[in-house]
């Protein structure tokens, strides 16, 4: 009978320590908490697990930390023939900053005639995941108050309420609609609008907010329009009855890039040129406001920020277990273009 070959040792992490003239837990933070790791420490750290192949075993890594290193996020619902550019940007920034915490990103959703609270409530039974990242936060959000109460860890890309955690990261659309309403005053315009959709949405209301308070800080006259939704129709009637009435303004604000396309088709069927017969902005930076004529000035969301920021405070509550004590606000990135018209332009 041949006898069995001894089986071959795989590499361990300490064979990694000692290539790399480290500890062991300075392995395991390349592995599970990178952000811990000085830049030049965690690029020789990887150099020598890939050159030495070492594959961690998954299994026995979540035994020993209790986490399986999965975040779940469920996404929002969305029309594959029209889908939003903006949250695709999003999920993308947000795998790219899990990856480099060493997270995998779990899509999910509710199934048929099953609650959102229900789907929560699966995964947290299966400890499937170790957190869940939420988008699209709305005022009195039952997500929000259902994890709240199961006390499971979840970070939130919109503003939580004053007794739920402050796990949460916004950008300040207020503050960003305030600044680019004095841009529109030092181009010498003193009729300017607010274009909103009327869904009730709580950044479009930080937006409306923030041109009110731009219109009075500037001693401008404002008025704030709103489309009753987001159909194309609805919002070429709300722009052609703002810009065929009386007073009309000579700089619009919108509080979505979509709606300043309705303004954009509504300006030239009026023969109105923009960038010098009316001024728009806009808000989200869509891939679209760079090819318009002219290019459309708007506001871009640092998504990539955003995301990073999002993981770290999830992951402060799932690996350390603390939670943050206030929320974070983010600038918005103005990109100026010539929809804006020149400085002085009246």
């Amino acid at each position: 009978m041949a006898a069995r070959r001894p089986r071959e040792r795989g590499v361990t992490v300490e064979d990694v320590a000692r290539v790399a003239g480290v500890s062991r837990q300075t392995i395991s933070n390349a592995l599970n908490a990178p952000h811990r790791l000085k830049p030049e420490t965690l690029e020789r750290v990887s150099a020598v697990i890939e050159e030495l192949g070492y594959r961690p075993d998954q299994s026995a890594r979540s035994l020993r930390s209790g986490t399986r290193r999965i975040i779940a996020y469920p996404a929002p619902v969305d029309d594959p023939a029209n889908p939003n550019p903006l949250m695709g940007g999003f999920l993308e920034a947000v795998v790219a900053a899990s990856g480099e915490a060493g997270y995998r990103v779990l899509l999910v959703r509710p199934r048929p005639g099953q609650s959102q609270e229900q789907a929560l409530d699966e995964l947290i039974a299966a400890r499937t995941v170790d957190g869940f990242l939420l988008s699209d936060v709305l005022r009195d959000d039952p997500r929000l108050a259902h994890l709240t109460g199961a006390g499971f860890p979840f970070a939130a890309f919109g503003r939580t309420g004053p007794d739920q955690p402050q796990s949460w990261v916004d950008v300040d659309s207020a503050q960003a609609v305030i600044d680019m309403v004095g841009l529109v005053a030092a181009r010498g315009h003193r009729r300017v609008a607010f274009l909103a959709s009327s869904s009730g949405l709580p950044w479009m209301d930080d937006r409306r907010d923030g041109f009110l308070a731009g219109v009075r800080r500037h001693g401008l006259a404002g008025q704030v329009y709103s489309a009753p939704g987001d159909d194309p129709g609805e919002i070429v009637k709300a722009t052609r009855a703002l810009l065929t009435g009386r007073d009309r303004p000579t700089a619009i604000v919108a509080g979505g890039d979509w709606l300043a396309l309705g303004v954009y088709t509504v300006a030239r069927a009026e023969g109105l040129e923009i960038g010098t017969d009316l001024a728009v902005a806009a808000f989200d930076d869509l891939p679209v406001t760079a090819w318009l004529q002219p290019a459309l000035t708007t506001v871009r969301l640092p998504l990539d920020r955003i995301a990073k920021a999002l993981i770290s405070r999830l992951l402060q509550i799932v690996e350390d277990g603390v939670t943050p004590r206030a929320g974070l606000v983010l600038p918005g990135e103005p990109v100026i273009r010539p929809s804006l018209g020149p400085p002085d332009a009246l």
